[in-house]
């Protein structure tokens, strides 16, 4: 009985570190380049994506997209649905390497003229992620 109870717990154990580990991959990757051939990139499939890019800091290693509308209007003064934008983050690892982290944030916003109320999502959803990643990986 405690064998079988082991076998469980192993078990268990084993499909939640593969969770972990199948979740950072689509938010986390290694790439064999140079750190500015990787922002090069990554700054052009950001574009070819159809994001607009509205802060970066080369030096601290970090890029920030410009907000898009998900679902709902967006009318300057008024505003009222969901939104999302990226945070990328650059390091150079110890072997010549980068690896770029995507955060997505997504939330739901309401304006009304310069009043702004914002909620933070959670999203399990790591696709968004997984696309810009994978554009840069085949670019490279």
């Amino acid at each position: 009985m405690k064998t079988r109870a082991t076998l469980w717990v192993t078990c268990a154990v084993l499909l939640m570190a593969g969770a972990v580990i199948a979740q950072s991959d689509d938010q986390m990757r290694v790439f064999d380049a140079t750190l500015d051939r990787v922002w090069l990139v990554t700054r052009t499939a950001l574009r070819g994506l159809g994001w607009d890019i509205e802060k970066e800091d080369r030096a601290a290693g970090w890029l920030i997209t410009d907000s898009r509308v998900t679902e709902g209007d967006d009318f300057g003064v008024y505003a009222k649905g969901t939104k999302h934008r990226l945070r990328l983050v650059f390091k150079t690892l110890s072997d010549g390497k980068v690896a770029v982290t995507v955060e997505h944030r997504v939330w739901k916003e309401q304006r009304i003229l310069w009043m702004d109320k914002r909620e933070d999502l959670s999203t399990t959803d790591h696709q968004v992620e997984k696309e810009l990643l994978d554009t840069i990986g085949a670019t490279l």
